[in-house]
């Protein structure tokens, strides 16, 4: 009988993917906070990683690893999607296509630049939360959240901003925006973090899953391992 998998696994699945969509359409709109300059994809981008520290946690690194995967496939999708819709003619009484290209017909420097950031500042996440639970006995998981997050934010935003902004930006302006970023982001998961321990808790009552990555792969191309 093929392994099932739990409601509460496939809501979070569910919400982790409609982050990382939301959070690709937020990036087009730039916010300030105070005297902060940042994009709008932050509100939603962080919640991601906590989702992926939820996942990891409860099921394990194989599960976080497709569930990163499907979010992947899923945001080149929509990608792929936007752009054929830029590329189609508007209708001659529709207004709205300069707003409509704005937000959909991303560079693909900035596109290829947010799925690789995604993808390396994800598993690096879920690595860093798998080898720590183990090595802790399944302790000090405030800790752990905090450190896999700060380890996958460091590493999405050092990929990111140079692939994508690297020539146009001034090398001291980007530094200081990548270390906004990683700060921002980082707080984030502090602020948020007794929620998800009171998440990571129930799941694990309700699921009765508590899954410990003793001599797995690690291999993040091994996606049918589940």
């Amino acid at each position: 009988m093929k392994e099932k998998v739990s409601v509460p696994f496939m809501l979070l699945g569910i919400l982790f993917n409609v982050c990382l969509i939301a959070a690709n359409l937020l990036e087009t709109k730039v916010i300030q906070i105070g005297s902060i300059t940042v994009t709008a994809g932050l509100l939603v981008f962080p919640i991601s990683y906590i989702i992926n520290d939820c996942i990891a946690e409860v099921w394990g690194f194989k599960k976080a690893r497709l569930i990163i995967w499907s979010g992947f496939a899923m945001n080149f999708f929509v990608v792929a999607l936007g752009l054929i819709a830029v590329a189609i003619p508007a209708a001659p009484f529709w207004k709205g296509e300069e707003h409509f290209d704005f937000v959909f017909g991303m560079a693909p420097r900035i596109v290829a630049a947010s799925l690789m950031a995604f993808l390396v500042g994800s598993f690096l996440n879920a690595y860093v939360m798998s080898k720590m639970k183990v090595a802790s006995g399944g302790k000090n998981f405030s800790a752990r959240a905090i450190l896999s997050t700060l380890v996958g934010e460091t590493a999405d935003s050092f990929i990111f901003f140079p692939i994508a902004f690297g020539g146009i930006i001034a090398w001291p302006e980007l530094l200081l925006m990548m270390g906004i970023q990683i700060v921002l982001k980082s707080m984030y998961e502090v602020i948020i973090l007794p929620v998800t321990i009171r998440v990571v808790n129930a799941i694990k009552r309700i699921d009765g899953s508590d899954v410990y990555d003793e001599n797995i792969s690690y291999n993040v191309l091994k996606i049918k391992e589940i």
